[in-house]
Order: C-alpha cells, then structure tokens, then sequence
C-alpha cells in the first residue's frame, strides 16, 4: 500500500503513527481572529508582567511560561525587548497508518478476531498462547488522545484519568474520553484484559494499571507544552503516591522540543521509565523522531509479522537512527534502542470493539507492557535497571531482517527485540 505522510507540520509531530508538529515564522502576517500559544521568558519582573496580562496555561518556572494571545497581543509581545517570545510547537496528527487487509474502524460489541494477536503471541515467544499475564502493581501512564475507559477490556484497569487537551482550561481530572481511537489502541497492547467474559482481547501486562493522560484533543491535535505538563505530572504523581511508572508515548517530533525534552529527563530523574515512538518516516537513516531519541527515553522500532534472515522484519515505514553508532550498544541522541510488533496490530478501539492498525505507535505498547510485566517481577529495581534488562533481552533477539538491521546494534532495530522469554 502506498504509505501516507501522516504529519502535517513543519517542527513536531505527535503520533498516531506519528504525526507532525508545526512551528510558524515569526515574520508571518497574522490574521485579526488568529490565536496563538506561546512561550513566554524573560527576567522575571517582566514575565510577571506578562502573566497579569496574558494569563497563564502552564508556568515551567525558569523555562518560561505559556498562554494563548490573540494576533495584536502576539505583535505587541514581539515588539517587548525584555521578553522572549516562541510559539509552542502545535500538533497535528493525519491518518494512521493503516494495512490493506486492516478493517477500517472497531465494531461494537464485536469480538476481536484474534485474543492473542500476532504482537502478543511475538513478545511472549509463544504461537500458541491463550491469555496473558502480569503488571500487577505497576502503573503505565499513556500519554495519547485518551481512552475509552469503559471498554470491556480496559475498565478495570484505569485508575487515573486526565485531560491536558482542552482550550478553556489547562487540565481538567476525571476526563479521558477518546473520541480518535488511537490512545484506546494503544492503551489496549499495553494492558487489555480479556473482559469479564475473557472473550475480548489480551495486551502484553494485563494485570497493570492505567493512567491515561489526554494530550491531543479527538481531532488529534494538540501543543507540545501540553505533553510536557502532562509528563511532569506523571511524575510528580509517582513521587505523591509511591508509585512504579512507565510512561508509553506513541509520539513523537521531526525536531528536538526544549519543554518536551526538559520534561522527560525530569521524569527520568524521578525514576519513571520513559517509552516513546522511533517514528514512521524510514526506511532512510536518521530519521528517528524526537522524545524517542532523547537519551532519556527508549526508542521503539516497528516489525512486521514476516521473517527475513531468520529473524522478524524491520517495517520498512519504521524510523532509523544513526548509522554511525552501530555497533557500541550503548544509547547516544537519535539512536533507535529495541524494536518490536508495529504492523497489522489487532486492539481495543475507541467505540468498545476492535481496529487493526499499524505503526511504532503500534510497536511502543508492546514495550511499556513488557517493561510493567518485568517490573512486577522484580519490584526492587529502579527504571535504569529495568532499562537494562530491556536491552538485555532484546540481545537475546538480534533483529537481521529490514533495511538497516544487521548482526548485533544497528540503527534500524537497536539491540534488538526483547521479550518475555
């Protein structure tokens, strides 16, 4: 199938697959009913100036602050020597990525045409497994366009649900609606249960929770400062409730985002796993968006249920990394870390049935559920220890199929796939 460029922008993208970001020019004429959300920073008389007058959405205290402006305050900002003005990066997600096999949306009430997907059964080394099991007492916060928290497969397992999406106001608790589907999916490869009937479908870590955290909004748009609030608060809410997390971002951004990055080594620090999409603009070499490839976040590759080499194929729409740290299996900027299922993935959907879609979106799940099921397992290890067994487990299963991918680290697979056994 001929493969659709699914972000639009030209700065960052946040995916559904992965989509795009756009940053505007600053010298652009504006448009009288144009709004605009931007940073704000400067010495801190001023910004507080500006915050009486502009109001506040997120205050990211020395980084800055932001607000929504109007196009005459956006110009008189500009025009404010003492101030720093940037436009916070916007997100706009296009199609996901779809096979053309793939139905074209969920059907309620429908079962899925496979409890064990083709992902699941991959991860667990098992062609003939029924159920899944683990993740008891860890939480995986999926950071997406919310979920359909009354799914069969899903209800059970959410315990926090937020929304950082609306316009009106910053953030709003108790709300997580997913009128896209895509943070359904990916909520679904994480944790999904079976149901209370056990005929629905099985994620990697069926006995985790679920904090679902709405960053774009149901027509998938969204802003950058948005996520990196969201990823603070996931880790200030590790720290408050002494929790174990892993946040899953099937994300990601053409361009490094200062507030995305800022939050993630942040969450890191408070010994939160971060997990996030490699991208889908290969097969060309560094091509691997951003928070993936921060150092502080593993990057997911995606694989296709298709073996070359004797092993699973790298998905030719799969971002790769940097050729020129093959090889040293150690985690520089724009390196892709471990890989795993991304194509024709079979989840819980946003009307409580079940869609096929693919892309790293796909592939990241796979590995914050793996990562809850093995940190159920070994409670007393911190995320860079978790983290290693990852890698560990992904050498275990060296990855020679794909454009890219060759014995050992490669920047198309990383270290490879890890898996449950």
């Amino acid at each position: 199938m001929k493969r659709k460029k699914v972000l639009g922008a030209t700065v960052m993208s946040v995916v559904m697959g992965i989509s795009m970001f756009a940053t505007g020019a600053f010298g652009q004429q504006t448009k009288s009913n144009e709004t605009y959300r931007v940073l704000i920073q400067g010495p801190a008389s001023e910004k507080a100036k500006a915050k009486a007058n502009y109001g506040v959405r997120w205050d990211f205290s020395s980084k800055g602050f932001t607000t929504t402006v109007n196009a005459q305050q956006y110009q008189a900002l500009l025009q404010n020597k003492n101030l720093t003005i940037e436009k916070v990066s916007e997100v706009n997600v296009g199609t996901m990525r779809e096979d053309a096999a793939a139905k074209p949306g969920g059907t309620t009430g429908a079962v899925p045409s496979d409890q064990t997907p083709w992902g699941i059964q991959a991860i667990y080394n098992d062609s003939a497994i029924a159920a899944t099991s683990g993740g008891s007492g860890i939480t995986v916060a999926v950071l997406d366009t919310g979920v359909n928290k009354n799914h069969a497969d899903l209800a059970s397992n959410v315990k926090q649900c937020q929304d950082f999406s609306q316009t009106k106001v910053s953030w709003v608790d108790g709300t997580c609606s997913d009128g896209n589907g895509h943070g359904t999916h990916v909520s679904g490869t994480v944790l999904a249960n079976g149901g209370s009937t056990g005929k629905g479908i099985y994620g990697v870590a069926p006995e985790a929770n679920l904090w679902s955290y709405k960053v774009l909004n149901d027509r998938g748009s969204g802003y950058s400062d948005d996520i990196a609030a969201a990823i603070n608060k996931v880790a200030d809410e590790a720290v408050r409730t002494g929790s174990k997390v892993i946040i899953s971002m099937s994300l990601g951004s053409s361009s490094k985002d200062s507030l995305i990055s800022n939050a993630v080594d942040y969450a890191y620090g408070k010994g939160v796993l971060v997990v996030a999409a490699a991208g889908n603009d290969g097969p060309g070499d560094n091509t691997i968006g951003y928070p993936g490839a921060l150092v502080n976040a593993v990057a997911v590759a995606a694989l296709e249920n298709v073996q070359e080499n004797g092993t699973y194929r790298v998905a030719d729409f799969s971002s790769r990394g940097n050729p020129a740290t093959d090889g040293d299996y150690v985690i520089q900027e724009r390196d892709v870390e471990v890989s795993a299922p991304g194509r024709a993935i079979e989840s819980t959907w946003k009307d409580g049935g079940y869609n096929t879609i693919s892309g790293t979106s796909m592939a990241t799940p796979h590995v914050s559920g793996l990562a809850a099921k093995i940190w159920a397992a070994n409670p007393s290890w911190s995320a860079s220890q978790l983290r290693a067994e990852l890698q560990n487990r992904a050498k275990a299963y060296d990855i020679k199929g794909g454009t890219g991918a060759a014995t050992g680290d490669d920047y198309a697979s990383g270290f490879g796939f890890p898996r449950v056994k």
